[in-house]
């Protein structure tokens, strides 16, 4: 299993917009989310700094994030959320949430 954890900017003025949404995630991309391996994942918000964690329990990682990114119903969810966000700084060209590095883990 491996742990991702990332963050990402909250536009201020589409936070409302953006906590709406995640109140009631569709559930198809529940079900993405599920079937490319992603466990116990959440968004955490900090004024507006988003972070998220995710377990990824699969065993070919690029190939379920671009399934992901090939779902029709996820690609639509992205449509609406993407507006409502804003990279921070430093972050990776090609990626959209900004990966972290992690420094502690105990169980």
């Amino acid at each position: 299993m491996r742990r991702l954890g990332m963050v990402i900017g909250l536009r201020p003025e589409h936070r409302e917009e953006y906590l709406r949404l995640h109140a009631e995630v569709w559930p198809e991309v529940l079900a993405t989310i599920t079937a490319c391996n992603l466990r116990n994942y959440s968004i955490f918000r900090h004024g507006d700094l988003l972070f998220s964690y995710a377990e990824y329990v699969g065993d070919d990682y690029a190939a379920d994030m671009a399934a992901m990114a090939a779902d029709p119903a996820t690609q639509r969810w992205w449509r609406l959320t993407a507006p409502c966000q804003e990279q921070t700084e430093g972050a990776v060209p090609g990626e959209w949430w900004t990966p972290l590095r992690e420094v502690f883990h105990h169980d």
